[in-house]
């Protein structure tokens, strides 16, 4: 190992014509970074990871992010996501038609040092149950390629450092884990919450400071010189483009991990300070047991955010009694104890079933049922935690949607709540397989009791 930690490629072979499958690593390392890859990421890398580098500082990655085998897994990775095409118009299936040259072509530019990234394409894409939209940025296939990359070689050396009540596209971490420590620090007496907001977070990061943390951890000259040119990408709208100062754009593959590590060092302080916080990339609330330590939680964030260049939302961003008020988190609601939907997402699922539910669907009866299922499972495997009597309603609502389309082939209007009701009962539904929300908790807590 070199000076800073360097660890040298091991000889990589020809481009391979399919995506390699990982090395089987054992032992403790497996437990903790078995999500890593393995062609990168050797046993011998993941242990000096572990032990901690001279110095802290990375050097020597560059060569990683453009060997073959890294590339070919980050197409891989880009090829299962699919979406939308680039600037450049080229879709996953075009790109996957000549994709081992469109690879090497990449590593032969990023080797060299001419590969510069192509601008992103924004769009704007409501934001669910809201009249506001939020801006969404959709690289290139050969810049999704590239970034994917980068992140497979950079993302261990943060990772092992960042802060475990963050939770917030990590591996091995999601929603419903930020979901069940909330729960379990209000049940602990953590009722006075400061839920904060922070104004347009992704398109306002600040460039220099966030290059400067990661500089902390990477002095390979090659990797930074690439994440700069990434956050220095193009932004195209229509006919306009320009060349962002600040923010890392939603939409690229690489956002993540920087939006994380610029807030590490908040997630850090706040946990030096002794304050219990929860955060899922920019939605974050601080549980407090005293309005008091609430408002000195408060005050160290305002702090930070101000000192950080970045802006509270003065309107959003509150202190409220959980039992009085309540407060949303990743989806739900919580107040006096119980935990149910927000209205946003309620909303966001009506939306969806609307739309498969139409008066003038075609679909047989048993082909609308089955694409509302699948919505409803999904739904349910997230929200089923909500208070039992938040999900009858929805049952109701749901048949009366399917009986206004039985009515409606029938020649008659409206949605005949009385006389539809008796004609197509609630065993009709039922026989026609039509998932059951209140059922589904019913038995989902039977088995919690069990």
């Amino acid at each position: 190992m070199q000076e800073g930690g360097d660890v040298r490629a091991e000889p990589m072979e020809n481009q391979p014509t399919t995506v390699p499958k990982p090395a089987t690593r054992g032992g403790e390392l497996l437990l903790r970074w078995g999500w890593t890859e393995s062609s990168i990421w050797t046993e011998r890398m993941l242990t000096a990871l572990e032990n901690g580098v001279k110095g802290g500082v990375w050097y020597a990655l560059f060569d990683k992010v453009y060997a073959p085998k890294t590339l070919a897994v980050a197409w891989g990775r880009v090829a299962v996501k699919d979406g939308a095409a680039g600037v450049d118009h080229v879709t996953v299936k075009q790109f996957e038609s000549d994709w081992e040259r469109q690879v090497e072509k990449l590593g032969a530019s990023l080797r060299d040092g001419t590969y510069v990234p192509q601008a992103i394409r924004r769009c704007w894409i409501p934001k669910p149950g809201s009249q506001d939209r939020r801006p969404l940025g959709i690289p290139t296939i050969r810049d999704r390629v590239a970034q994917n990359a980068l992140r497979l070689v950079i993302e261990p050396i943060f990772e092992r450092d960042f802060a475990e009540h963050s939770y917030g596209f990590r591996p091995g971490k999601g929603c419903k884990d930020g979901l069940r420590r909330v729960d379990d620090l209000l049940k602990r007496g953590y009722r006075y919450v400061v839920d904060v907001d922070l104004k347009s977070y992704f398109d306002t990061i600040p460039h220099d400071r966030l290059m400067d943390l990661i500089q902390k951890k990477i002095k390979d000259g090659g990797v930074l010189r690439l994440i700069r040119a990434f956050l220095n990408q193009g932004v195209l709208e229509g006919l306009e483009q320009w060349t962002p100062t600040v923010g890392a754009p939603q939409g690229s593959v690489i956002s993540p991990l920087l939006s994380n590590i610029y807030l590490d060092p908040l997630d850090h302080q706040m946990a030096e300070r002794g304050f219990e916080m929860v955060r899922y990339a920019d939605d974050m609330v601080i549980l407090c047991r005293s309005r008091e330590e609430a408002e000195r939680a408060l005050s160290e964030i305002q702090g930070w955010v101000e000192a950080n260049g970045l802006v509270l939302h003065p309107e959003k961003t509150r202190i409220v009694n959980e039992e009085v008020e309540g407060f949303d988190f990743l989806g739900y609601h919580f107040e006096g104890g119980e935990r149910r939907p927000r209205k946003k997402s309620l909303e966001r699922l009506k939306e969806v079933i609307r739309s498969k539910t139409k008066r003038t669907e075609g679909r047989s009866l048993s082909r609308i049922i089955v694409d509302v299922n699948a919505t409803l499972r999904g739904w349910f495997g997230y929200f089923k935690h909500s208070r039992r009597w938040t999900f009858e309603p929805l049952d109701q609502w749901i048949r009366g949607r399917l009986r206004s389309i039985l009515r409606s082939r029938l020649g008659l209007r409206g949605r005949g709540r009385g006389e539809g009701h008796h004609r197509w009962k609630n065993a009709f539904f039922e026989g026609h397989g039509l998932f059951s929300l209140k059922a589904a908790h019913a038995e989902a807590c039977q088995s919690s009791v069990r």
